[in-house]
């Protein structure tokens, strides 16, 4: 999920800084975001929209044939035969060989979200079909990401003649290629990015194979375990399993496609949007009872969007791999036992309490770091001893702080494993394969918002000026922190219905940003710090005296936390609108991203 800054290469003509904001608490340029105003008057007209929201669609590029569509995605319009990816018909009828045949199956997953509700998908699916598949997520620290040797061989051992990756393995030549030669065979099902060579194995399912058609290269993993479940079915039904058992249902498996693809940072546009948007009315629908007990604990009362799943209930999955067991995500999301479901989601939640406080000691070194090291196209950060389970949230908080990619490293005996989060415009992945290429990297890949790797601590200063180079390669024009705006607002006019029509416009994330407005000259009253996170709550008061409830998050000891603590501080705000139900009262609350001081308005 993106912050207010985003780092985007500067135009040899920029447009000019709304208000005069050349520099904000956060550093950056705001500006506004484009739009043709003839298309979002014609949106407006003919589908009855506020001119505010039309010209969020029309800066979004959506045409005027094309909103319908955008405002209400279908899944009928949007999903794809899937035997458009290479090599799935190979994959599909792998798996149905095994299934009708009783060969045993095996799972080996990715520790995150994504892999999580991949894992999940495949096992419940399974199931279904008379199943139950080992399941293997390998442990962040022992064994890192991706297939190996000694885990393969386990699922060899305990009766698997069959391993289906997901979420990795596009890259793991050694360990299934060795497996494929002891007798096991494996397909994958990844989205990763790929190089020339593939591992030879039964077959690799990923749309981001270079020698795959273009489009559906954004999906998630789970997005690609989704479509493989369909092609499966297919193949399956053609062969008479289902003459005497009901078929899987597959559109209330979309939840978890919804939880993982939203989680893993892919752009909420096309498919995905479809999938997402459809996902989130069977999350609503509390079928799954793993996602009902998480939600429980995670205190979400209201019914669950993509901020809450993003926010509140992928950081409590993705806290079993980081401090706990790998594997509790993947089990809570599979599980048809409330008992366990119950007792997982508690234990997910404590272990998120323990991550806050591990990540927190890690970000306030790396921060000192990263100040220390001053300008640059990146951030790389490491340090002795810092935990491999939230070095990807803080590389993510630390893109968010700079609107630089980040990556943080973490050393242990000479060996740091990383990760790393980008920001629109630059590829990570490709930097950090082409790094590993170089012979800098044990091992490495990802994608190109966010990547993984491992390197020997005397290659750390090396490794910094080879991506600091290829990050800058990628553009012409240095990268300058910025804040796009859609429009701007009047505190009067931030109201629950416009709130409630942008809501119509979501899924948000990435590809499909929130909108975000200015609200200009307005005050500061009542400005507080408030939760463990170094929050600011406040009210912010327009030239009218109209008043509206707004919510800074982590930004107490920064700049634009301390410029909301300023008593009656008269600034520009930069936010996002959300509906805020409390006490059965709907409400309507302005999230706080950035905030400028009203003397940098040009004269």
């Amino acid at each position: 999920m993106t912050g207010a800054a985003v780092a985007a290469p500067s135009p040899e003509f920029p447009a000019p800084a709304l208000f005069g904001v050349e520099s904000s608490a956060k550093g950056a340029r705001w500006i506004g975001r484009a739009a043709d105003d003839r298309l979002a008057l014609a949106l407006a007209q003919r589908h009855a929209l506020p001119e505010i929201v039309a010209r969020v669609l029309a800066a979004r590029g959506i045409g005027l044939d094309d909103a319908k569509d955008f405002l209400n995605p279908t899944l009928r319009a949007l999903l794809p035969d899937p035997l458009v990816l290479r090599d799935m018909d190979r994959a599909a009828d792998r798996i149905a060989r095994a299934v009708t045949s009783g060969e045993g199956i095996a799972i080996f997953g990715d520790y995150d979200v994504d892999g999580a509700t991949s894992t999940a998908l495949l096992t419940r699916y399974l199931r279904a079909v008379g199943v139950e598949p080992q399941i293997h997520i390998p442990d962040r620290i022992a064994e890192g990401y991706g297939p190996n040797a000694q885990a393969l061989e386990k699922l060899r051992a305990g009766g698997a003649g069959l391993v289906v990756t997901v979420d990795c393995g596009t890259t793991a030549f050694e360990a299934l290629e060795g497996a494929m030669g002891s007798g096991l065979d494996v397909v994958v099902i990844d989205h990763h990015t790929a190089e020339p060579r593939l591992p030879r194995v039964a077959a690799v399912v990923n749309p981001n194979r270079l020698d795959q058609d273009p489009g559906l290269g954004q999906l998630a993993a789970c997005g690609v375990v989704f479509l493989a479940l369909v092609a499966l079915n297919r193949v399956l039904r053609r062969a008479g399993l289902f003459a005497n058992r009901a078929e899987p249902d597959l559109m209330a498996l979309l939840d978890l496609v919804a939880l993982g693809t939203i989680c893993d940072v892919v752009p909420l546009t096309g498919l995905n949007r479809a999938l997402v948007g459809q996902g989130l009315k069977v999350m609503a629908q509390r079928r799954n009872i793993g996602l009902a007990a998480l939600a429980d604990v995670a205190r979400v009362t209201e019914t669950v969007d993509a901020y809450h799943a993003g926010y509140l209930l992928g950081p409590r999955i993705n806290a079993g791999g980081r401090i706990g067991r790998a594997d509790l995500g993947a089990r809570l999301l599979a599980t048809e036992d409330r008992e366990e479901a119950t007792r997982i989601a508690a234990l997910l939640d404590e272990h998120n309490v323990d991550r806050k406080t591990v990540e927190a000691d890690v970000m306030a070194r790396a921060i000192a770091q990263a100040e220390a090291a001053g300008a640059g196209p990146m951030i790389l950060v490491a340090g002795e001893g810092w935990h491999p389970g939230v070095v990807g949230i803080v590389a993510g908080r630390l893109r968010e702080r700079y609107g630089r990619p980040a990556c943080v490293v973490g050393f242990e005996g000479g060996i740091g494993k990383a990760s790393g989060r980008s920001v629109p415009g630059v590829d990570l992945g490709a930097a950090v394969i082409a790094a590993r290429q170089a012979g800098l990297l044990l091992s490495g890949g990802g994608h190109r918002m966010a990547a993984g790797f491992t390197v020997r601590q005397d290659l750390i200063a090396e490794l910094h000026d080879f991506l600091s180079s290829h990050i800058h390669g990628q553009s012409n024009a240095p990268m300058v922190p910025v804040v796009e705006l859609d429009g701007t607002l009047v505190v009067e006019a931030a109201t629950v219905g416009l709130a409630e029509t942008l809501a119509k416009l979501g899924p948000y994330g990435a590809g499909n940003p929130e909108p975000r407005f200015a609200l200009p000259r307005v005050r500061v009253v009542a400005a507080s710090v408030v939760g463990s996170g170094g929050h600011v709550a406040c009210t912010l008061v327009g030239p009218d005296n109209g008043r509206l409830r707004a919510i800074a998050f982590r930004c107490a000891d920064q700049p634009l936390g301390q410029a909301l603590l300023r008593r009656d501080a008269l600034v520009h705000v930069a936010g996002t609108l959300r509906l805020d139900r409390w006490n059965g009262n709907l409400r309507v609350q302005l999230f706080i991203e950035d905030v400028a001081p009203v003397w940098a308005e040009s004269a």
